[in-house]
């Protein structure tokens, strides 16, 4: 079994006290269609005349992945966001998510600008994780190897043998269980049980949670597919073990739009953030999608199937950053230099096993 450290402090009941993270999105101001269109060209306009690309997560809105399309960008996960930033010739990446998606740019090309369009989007697990208290854990098990999620900053980071995603979390601790090595993991407790599960390897496990995946519901899933038996349950391994249990495809956000494409059943019932949905649509346009239950909806629930950081990312702030420069991603050298390390081997694992 997974060994637990105590709860660390910042976890607790964060996007509660985190009212900046309200206050922001209360501001957003809906725009009518002639404004969007207008303000959509103006920022092509910008990243061709600032060589920039963008690089965007599957949880961003439906109009970030649309422009990132539309202008030679990028739409994937974690590892994808940090190859492609890394191989395209681009001088400026802008990257449209959480704050620790902008510094794994950062981390591998540090002669590039990255922007952000808002620092002040974070993650649960990388807030939940400091480096300070994970160093203390750390020092607990000096013969581990450690192993992050890439949802975690570049102070962790620096501290990792390995930084990993949930596409490639199972093969390389499988690998690193093959070679003898026990492995010390974090942030994401649910994700680091799936694996250990799996693979059998010996684990000790920081006990974080998304906010987002830790609210889905076994029970409310229970009744949602009693209504549609014919769905198919798609779940990422940062839920709950007990929702994990019911699926039919547990795997990371790039391997969940697969399943929808390749699985024959015409309904989905989908455990992780709903912004994956417009990825899903073009994949499947003829396949019904379905939230997973969570704690509730509206002000019953924190997350409501969808990262409110990842929601603070839209097309005026976007413009704002390439008008002005504003927040560009700034890394200490030391510790981008002891990131680099573990980042890249990510990479380099990643590129090797699709191989």
């Amino acid at each position: 079994m997974p060994v637990l450290s105590p709860q660390p402090s910042l976890y607790n009941d964060l996007y509660q006290s985190s009212p900046r993270t309200a206050e922001i999105l209360k501001a957003k101001t809906a725009l009518s269609q002639e404004a969007e269109q207008a303000l959509i060209a103006h920022i092509k306009q910008l990243l061709t005349a600032q060589n920039a690309v963008l690089v965007s997560h599957y949880y961003t809105s439906a109009e970030i992945q649309q422009l990132t399309e539309e202008t030679g960008g990028c739409i994937s996960d974690s590892l994808d966001m940090a190859r492609f930033g890394n191989e395209h010739p681009a001088t400026t990446l802008v990257v449209a998510g959480v704050r620790f998606m902008g510094e794994t740019a950062k981390i591998l090309n540090p002669e590039k600008r990255v922007l952000m369009p808002t620092l002040e989007a974070t993650c649960s697990l990388d807030e939940g994780c400091q480096a300070e208290e994970f160093a203390q854990f750390r020092a607990q098990y000096p013969e581990h190897t450690v192993v992050v999620y890439a949802n975690t900053s570049a102070e962790v980071k620096a501290q990792a043998d390995w930084v990993v995603t949930s596409g490639i979390a199972l093969k390389l601790v499988s690998h690193l269980d093959d070679l003898g090595e026990k492995i010390l993991w974090a942030p994401d407790k649910h994700l680091g049980g799936y694996v250990q599960k799996v693979s059998g390897a010996e684990m000790v496990i920081w006990p974080g949670a998304c906010i987002v995946h830790d609210e889905f519901k076994a029970r409310a899933l229970h009744r949602l597919k009693a209504l549609h038996p014919e769905a198919a349950i798609l779940v990422h391994p940062e839920s709950p073990q007990e929702v994990v249990a019911m699926a039919d495809v547990v795997g990371s956000t790039t391997q969940l739009i697969d399943a929808v494409k390749r699985l024959p059943n015409p309904t989905f019932i989908v455990a992780t953030d709903n912004g994956i949905f417009y990825k899903m649509q073009q994949a499947a346009p003829g396949k019904k999608l379905i939230d997973a239950p969570t704690g509730g909806a509206g002000a019953t629930c924190r997350s409501c199937a969808h990262c409110p950081w990842m929601a603070m990312n839209d097309l005026q702030n976007l413009a704002h950053i390439l008008e002005t420069g504003a927040n560009e991603i700034v890394i200490d050298e030391a510790v981008r230099q002891a990131a680099h390390r573990s980042v890249q081997r990510m990479v380099e694992f990643g590129r090797s096993v699709r191989k």
